[in-house]
């Protein structure tokens, strides 16, 4: 496979400092010479400049930075676009989880032109869909799936000029356990397919993946991966940008990624949301370098 890796350090998305460092700290951690070790060529296009928050002011409280957020997604979009276009698997590394809108909106809008849709399995504890009408903080991090999905400012949900870029029917949110309270009135409404940590633990992982790939892959051309490192219970992954208790341990993380590989499925991978100032010894891109390896191919036997 030939892999281009792009770095998106992307942090205005959040109040909590640091996830900028998060494309440095997963390549310190080997993500490249791991994935050439599995035989695939690599090429890292480096990183996308990013205007730093202390270079302007937020703008509307309901969406903070959001006019800056949507230059850097389209840039990432157009990067993203012309890689999948020219063959290579885009690999998006944040940042936070706002880069989504420009992974997505890149690899949909080369399936867009061809009359087909993408579909999306995105691993997370947020469901990252509000708006900025329903956002008790107006962090934008908190409203990419929602954009991707159609929902809110034409800014995040109308790159290129079309929306939605997903289809909430071939759509799974895997690990869902904290929503904001309007919030989750748009995740039942949308009509895309979540799977709380309850229903990890009544049903088991495997059924939970075997029927989201299904939803994702179903009538689309593929689907995009997108994976918030805080899906992982704290205890393995500390260094994230907003952790909750109770996440996905270590072997399930792997489980879900070894699934996606054998499905042959995955149209493109972004990795978001590590955070290195708050990280133990780069315990969580440690993490997120072997998940990579796994969604890419790696085994056990």
């Amino acid at each position: 496979m030939k892999i281009r890796i792009l770095g998106i350090p992307l942090d205005l998305g959040q109040a909590r400092r640091g996830v900028d460092m998060g494309p440095s700290a997963v390549r310190a951690a080997g993500l490249n010479s791991v994935l050439k070790a599995l035989g695939h060529q690599v090429e890292d296009a480096g990183n996308i400049h990013v205007r730093i928050a202390e270079e302007q002011h937020f703008g509307d409280k309901r969406a903070k930075y959001m006019n800056e957020i949507a230059a850097t997604c389209r840039e990432a979009a157009e990067r993203v676009y012309q890689s999948v276009k020219d063959g290579w698997f885009p690999i998006s590394l944040g940042g936070d989880h706002s880069i989504a809108m420009g992974t997505q909106a890149g690899v949909s809008r080369l399936y867009h032109e061809q009359n087909q849709q993408i579909g999306c399995i995105w691993i997370d504890a947020h469901a990252d869909m509000n708006t900025p009408d329903t956002s008790p903080s107006g962090n934008v991090h908190g409203m990419p799936f929602a954009a991707s999905l159609g929902f809110g400012p034409e800014e995040l949900a109308n790159i290129f000029g079309f929306a939605p870029k997903l289809s909430a029917a071939n759509c799974a949110l895997i690990g869902l356990r904290d929503l904001d309270n309007r919030e989750r009135r748009l995740v039942k409404d949308s009509g895309l397919h979540a799977f709380t940590m309850r229903n990890i633990d009544e049903y088991g992982l495997r059924t939970v993946m075997e029927k989201s790939i299904a939803l994702a892959a179903d009538g689309t051309a593929g689907f995009v991966v997108s994976l918030d490192m805080d899906v992982v219970d704290p205890h393995e992954a500390p260094g994230v940008g907003t952790p909750v208790q109770g996440g996905i341990t270590f072997r399930e993380a792997h489980l879900i990624m070894e699934m996606i590989s054998d499905s042959k499925k995955m149209l493109a991978l972004e990795v978001v949301e590590v955070n290195p100032i708050i990280d133990v010894l780069n315990r969580t891109a440690i993490l997120a370098v072997g998940l990579a390896a796994s969604a890419l191919g790696k085994k056990i036997l």
